[in-house]
C-alpha cells in the first residue's frame, strides 16, 4: 500500500488532504509528532520512507522542503506541491489533470508536481480550450474577475472573518501583481498577460470565477453557442468538469460546489450584443485546493479513482 507524508498537515489545505486521505482504504497517512513537525532531520528521515510528500507549506519553506528531500537521491519520494513555489518552474509538471489531452497521463509519470491555485484552475479552464480550438487568440487581451470565500486568504484572514465579522466584501491585490496570474497566462496559452481582480466575501468556501468577452473581438466572430460547443468538447470524458447549461435566472452564487471536488463551467451570452460571461464554479478548498491534490495524488501513485 502506497504511503504518504503530508509536509505542513495543520494548514488547511493539509487537513482537507488529510481528512480525504482518512477516508481511503488504499494509501497509509505517515505523520510527525507535532514536536517534530519542524525538525528537518525528522522531516527528512519520513520523507526516505515514504511513497510520495505533499508539501503544504508557504513558497520558502516549500522550497527548503523540496531540497531535503532531493539530498535523498534515489531514495527522495515523489513529490506534490501546494504551494505556488512550483507552478511556473519547468522541471515540474503542472498538476492540473484537465488542461489537455495526456495531462493526466504527464501527472502520472512525474516525480514532481505542482498543485494549481484555485483562481487559476477556474480561468484555465474557460480559457485553455478556447485558445486551443482557435476561438481566442494568444494575446487577446483578457480580464478575469473571481470571488472567493474567506477560507484561501490564510490564516489572518480567516481570523478576521471568524472572529471580528470581517468586511462583507472587498477587493484585493489592486497592484496587479497577484502571485496566480503567472500560472494562469502560461497555462491558459495566452501570450499577452491578463489583468486579475480577485475578491473576497464574508463566506467561508466556496468561488465564482469570471471571464467577459465582446464576441466580435475573437477569431471568426464565434456566437456563444460556439464557445459552449468548445468547452463541451474538451471537457467530455472529464469526470470532475461539467459544462453546464446557464441559469434562465441570469444569477449565480459560489456556494453550491461546496465540500465536492467538482468544476462547473457555464457561458452565458447575449447574441444582440454580442457579449458574452464566461463562469468558472468551484469550492476553493476543493477542486482548488485538496481536491486537486487528491486526484493528482492518486494519479502519481498509479491508483485508480476514488
Amino acid at each position: 500500500m502506497p504511503t504518504v507524508f503530508i509536509d505542513g498537515e495543520a494548514g488547511t489545505t493539509g487537513l482537507g488532504i488529510a481528512a480525504r486521505l482518512a477516508a481511503m482504504a488504499d494509501i497509509t497517512l505517515r505523520s510527525l509528532p507535532e514536536a517534530h513537525r519542524k525538525d528537518p532531520a525528522a522531516r527528512r528521515d519520513l520523507m526516505g520512507e515514504v511513497d510520495l510528500v505533499v508539501l503544504c507549506l508557504p513558497d520558502a519553506a516549500a522550497r527548503e522542503s523540496v531540497a531535503l528531500a532531493d539530498a535523498l537521491g534515489n531514495a527522495a519520494p515523489k513529490l506534490l506541491d501546494a504551494s505556488t513555489a512550483h507552478r511556473v518552474h519547468p522541471d515540474w509538471t503542472y498538476g492540473f489533470a484537465e488542461l489537455a489531452p495526456g495531462q493526466a497521463a504527464r501527472i502520472a509519470a512525474a516525480r514532481k508536481v505542482a498543485n494549481p491555485g484555485c483562481y487559476p484552475t477556474g480561468a484555465i479552464a474557460l480559457l485553455r480550450p478556447l485558445v486551443d480550438a482557435g476561438l481566442m487568440a494568444a494575446d487577446h487581451p483578457v480580464s478575469i474577475n473571481a470571488v472567493s470565500g474567506y477560507s484561501g486568504g490564510g490564516k489572518s484572514m480567516i481570523a478576521a472573518h471568524e472572529q471580528s465579522g470581517g468586511p462583507a466584501f472587498e477587493l484585493y491585490a489592486l497592484s496587479l501583481e497577484h502571485k496566480h496570474v503567472a500560472e494562469t497566462e502560461r497555462y491558459s496559452g495566452l501570450t499577452c498577460r491578463p489583468i486579475f481582480v480577485p475578491s473576497v466575501g464574508h463566506f467561508r468556501q466556496g468561488m465564482l470565477v469570471s471571464v467577459p468577452l465582446h464576441l466580435d473581438s475573437l477569431p471568426g466572430r464565434p456566437s456563444g453557442a460556439d464557445l459552449q460547443a468548445a468547452l463541451e468538447a474538451r471537457y467530455a470524458d472529464a469526470a470532475l468538469v461539467r459544462v453546464a447549461p446557464p441559469d434562465p435566472s441570469g444569477k449565480l452564487e459560489p456556494q453550491a460546489l461546496n465540500d465536492t471536488d467538482r468544476l462547473e463551467l457555464f457561458v452565458y451570452a447575449n447574441e444582440a450584443r454580442r457579449q458574452a460571461v464566461l463562469v468558472a464554479r468551484l469550492d476553493n478548498l476543493g477542486k482548488g485546493a485538496s481536491g486537486a491534490a487528491v486526484q493528482n495524488l492518486r494519479l502519481m501513485l498509479g491508483l485508480a479513482d476514488a
